[in-house]
């Protein structure tokens, strides 16, 4: 049985995750050294940097990534999580939830502070604002409970960010993701 891990962020945990998975979060900017991580049936956290199969993932500052370890670039234009724009740059977002653990209205506040939103079927949004879909993933992820799931679409640039799905969803949505986008590319 392969190894796997569980993420905690702000005093709650996600996943497993697969090796794979943790690898292309790294790639991502999702894993950084200080996250915490425990593997499968362990309770105790520790830093990303201090387990030794992720270690690998992060070099010294100033050191080339480890030979054994190459980062590949990403095969799509879309990044994940990521955010290459100039600032003030303005984005039309759609966001969906699946909201089990309780109430929706701290999600609908906290989607109301990024900008212009208008909810246009229950629990989903179309959102104009100048804040990044990193940023808007990561701070509505800390209205959600434990069972809830997020997608957040940049109509604008393209691009997506989801969280809390189940491993096989996140595989596929990604390969579904990167598959479109390449199949688009090359057909214009």
């Amino acid at each position: 049985m392969s190894t796997t891990w569980t993420i905690s962020v702000a005093g709650r945990s996600y996943g497993p995750y697969s090796l794979e998975q943790m690898k292309q979060f790294q790639g991502e900017g999702r894993l950084a050294p200080h996250s915490l991580v425990a593997r499968d049936g362990e309770e105790r956290m520790r830093y990303a940097s201090e387990d030794s199969d992720l270690a690998s993932l992060f070099p010294a500052p100033g050191q080339p990534q480890a030979a054994t370890q190459p980062r590949q670039p990403d095969p799509s234009p879309v990044k994940f999580g990521r955010d290459s724009r100039p600032a003030g740059a303005r984005s039309r977002y759609i966001i969906a939830a699946e909201m089990k653990s309780g109430s929706i209205s701290a999600l609908e506040d906290e989607i109301s502070q990024f900008g212009a939103s208008f909810q246009f079927m229950p629990q989903a949004w179309i959102l104009v604002s100048e804040v990044s879909i990193n940023t808007i993933r990561s701070e509505l992820i800390q209205k959600l409970g434990k069972l809830d799931t997020l997608i957040v679409v940049d109509t604008t640039h393209d691009k997506a960010a989801w969280f809390n799905f189940a491993p096989e969803a996140d595989t596929k949505m990604r390969r579904l993701w990167q598959r479109e986008t390449i199949s688009a590319e090359t057909s214009s």
